[in-house]
């Protein structure tokens, strides 16, 4: 059942939660509310006039039974949604979190046609719930509102700007209200609140109320912070770095501008590294290429994974270390190697070679044995991290899998200078703005995320005050994703 759910991404909303939602919505015991996703009916209970869509049977069943006075229909909402002549006065709910792995087929080509009906143009790579507010934003009777529960990725992820300019675009009020601490303890993802009035109308602005935790109560929180259109535009479309004290982020705005300050784009690229698709049979330990006795010639050093990298450069003791724990930091690496050595196709022609070549990365490639797109980057940047991002220079040649970006500096530029910046609170606070959080705590930066990482090479000079800021900041923003 648990992998079901997962599947139909139903986590089930605690009694509060939906309780606190709906009174946000209900002026007036008659109007009509919509849930579009039902689930076990939480959300339709709170209210006696309510109409739910499940597309699951047994939790249809279920609503039914837990809110006998509701009207319950079976079935995709997307589908329902294009054919009814059904308007609402308010809507609320907790929209499935389907990732877009999983989002496929139909359901999410009928999800995509019916929210750009509303001007939300949403990829492919979108998740389930965004399409479903839009959707049901569009089933509202002129004034109507709506309340829903979000992930919280709804402050950084890329299709988080369709879904928020056309809410924006339908509603006079959009106010966002974030939890520091989970209202799902039980799932990596934090969730937010979302409440919407005055369908018909539009606004200029988002309103944003960053609190610690979530409590019941018949408002929603006052005296949110008003960000500009223009300002979450500017800021990239994301709203996740408006929870920080807007003191620190005037600060951090400022120093952006300082003629020294660059993007690290300007200063190099940060990519991803290969990808064998049979990571246990491309990386041998050293013990195992004796034994096979494959040329030094066809092995390449690698770092597979960011808790290889020492705190500055992989240098040769580095290596050496490396060698001798006898870790699988051997990459088989046969890019222009013809014809291949006896060893080698003794190798590929194991067990475990030719499970490799079923593999799907390797049977869809030509040679299925020849990794692609290694490269001797100039340095290493975690791809995903706990306290900090860790930039690392590669002194001795050695390649990366994708589990850490490879980054080659444009001429030029030295590395020693960029680390010199990169403890910095100014620069740690620039990853935590332009990362996302991953649970756990953890950090990820993106290729296109860590391109946006400023670095103050020109040296800041700031007051005791400031850097007192900066330093804060940072804390806050690790607080924010969990790190402890």
């Amino acid at each position: 059942m648990d992998h079901v759910r997962k599947r139909l991404g139903q986590f089930f909303t605690p009694t509060e939660v939906a309780r606190t939602l709906v009174r946000w919505v209900i002026a007036h015991p008659r109007q009509r509310l919509l849930d579009p996703a039902c689930g076990d009916g939480e959300f339709l209970k709170c209210h006696q006039r309510s109409i739910g869509i499940d597309v699951d049977r047994d939790h249809a069943l279920l609503a039914r039974s837990r809110a006998p006075g509701a009207l319950v229909h079976e079935g995709d909402f997307f589908l329902w949604a294009a054919r009814t002549a059904e308007r609402f006065d308010v809507a609320a709910g907790n929209p499935p979190f389907i990732r877009y792995q999983f989002f496929t087929g139909e359901t999410r080509d009928r999800a995509l046609a019916e929210a750009a009906k509303s001007g939300a143009r949403f990829n492919r790579l979108c998740s389930s719930w965004a399409p479903f507010l839009v959707v049901t934003a569009g089933l509202l009777r002129p004034g109507g509102a709506m309340a829903f529960v979000v992930p919280a990725e709804i402050g950084h992820a890329s299709y988080a700007e369709p879904l928020l300019e056309s809410l924006c675009a339908h509603f006079n009020r959009v106010h966002l209200i974030a939890f520091r601490e989970k209202i799902f303890p039980a799932l990596s993802e934090d969730c937010w609140f979302l409440h919407c009035t005055g369908y018909g109308g539009q606004t200029e602005e988002i309103l944003l109320s960053p609190v610690e935790r979530f409590s019941q109560r018949d408002t929603p929180p006052e005296n949110p912070r008003r960000v500009s259109l223009a300002a979450w535009r500017q800021a990239g479309a994301r709203l996740r770095k408006f929870v920080l004290p807007e003191r620190a982020l005037a600060l951090y705005d400022e120093l952006t501008s300082h003629p020294g300050t660059r993007r690290l784009s300007e200063l190099g690229h940060a990519g991803i590294g290969y990808v064998t698709g049979a990571n246990d049979f491309f990386h041998l330990r050293p013990t195992e290429a004796r034994f096979w006795r494959l040329p030094s010639e066809v092995l390449q050093v690698t770092v597979r994974k960011a808790e290889q990298l020492p705190d500055r450069s992989v240098d040769k003791r580095t290596v050496e270390s490396w060698i001798d724990n006898d870790e699988p930091v051997l990459l088989l690496n046969l890019r222009g190697v013809d014809p291949l050595p006896a060893p080698v196709r003794e190798y590929l022609d194991t067990e475990a070679g030719r499970h490799a070549k079923d593999t799907y990365k390797c049977r869809n490639r030509r040679p299925w044995y020849v990794v692609p797109d290694v490269k001797v980057p100039d340095a290493f940047l975690s791809y995903m991290s706990g306290r900090s991002p860790a930039l690392v220079a590669n002194n001795v040649r050695c390649a990366c899998t994708n589990s850490v970006h490879a980054v080659r500096f444009l001429p030029g530029t030295e590395i020693a200078d960029i680390q010199a910046t990169w403890a910095t609170s100014f620069c740690q606070l620039s990853c935590e703005i332009e990362g996302h959080p991953l649970g756990g705590g953890m950090l990820k930066l993106e290729p296109g995320e860590a391109a946006n990482v400023r670095v103050p090479l020109g040296g800041l000079s700031l007051s005791k005050v400031d850097a007192t800021t900066l330093d804060e900041a940072v804390v806050e923003a690790r607080r924010w994703r969990h790190y402890a």
